[in-house]
């Protein structure tokens, strides 16, 4: 069971860690702060498995890895939005935060409902409402990359032929 942590549109960067905090890659520092000015009380609630939901465009902004390190070191399982800024997505995929698109989801969910995610099945389900949506798949390297727990994780497992 997982508590889900909701946002709207556009929810930048700078929201998620602001820039004042980036002064260390410490993903635990970052997670002290993650969310610090829009829900300060994300830190200290959020716990193990939790997942957050988002309209479109999550993660706009700034190109720094902070902001998906600050979500992951937070404890967060997977982000699912109706959209993500793409530099945002490719940096969540590289530090291994799952990331999921399903079109208006944000319209499905409230804040703080209690829902069961299985991403080894692939599926997102709200008990209360009895409703269950397919998470998308990733292409097989992508999907490497996420259970190895990001692409540095990956590189120090394998070597380079054995990936491709």
């Amino acid at each position: 069971m997982a508590r889900i942590w909701k946002f709207g549109d556009d929810v930048n960067t700078d929201e998620i860690i602001p820039g004042r905090f980036n002064v260390t890659t410490d993903p635990k520092e970052l997670a002290a702060h993650c969310f610090f000015e829009v829900r300060p009380e994300f830190s200290k609630e959020a716990k193990e498995g939790d997942i957050i939901i988002a309209g479109k465009n999550f993660g706009m902004g700034s190109s720094r890895e902070h902001a998906p390190i600050s979500i992951k070191a937070a404890g967060i399982k997977a982000v699912i939005a109706s959209s993500f800024a793409r530099i945002f997505f490719r940096n969540g995929i590289n530090i291994g935060l799952p990331l999921y698109i399903i079109e208006g989801i944000e319209d499905e969910v409230e804040d703080g409902e209690i829902v069961e995610l299985s991403l080894d099945k692939g599926l997102l389900f709200l008990p209360e409402k009895k409703k269950e949506f397919k998470l998308p798949s990733f292409p097989p390297f992508v999907e490497k990359i996420i259970r190895a727990g990001g692409v540095v994780e990956l590189l120090k497992r394998y070597e380079l032929d054995e990936l491709i």
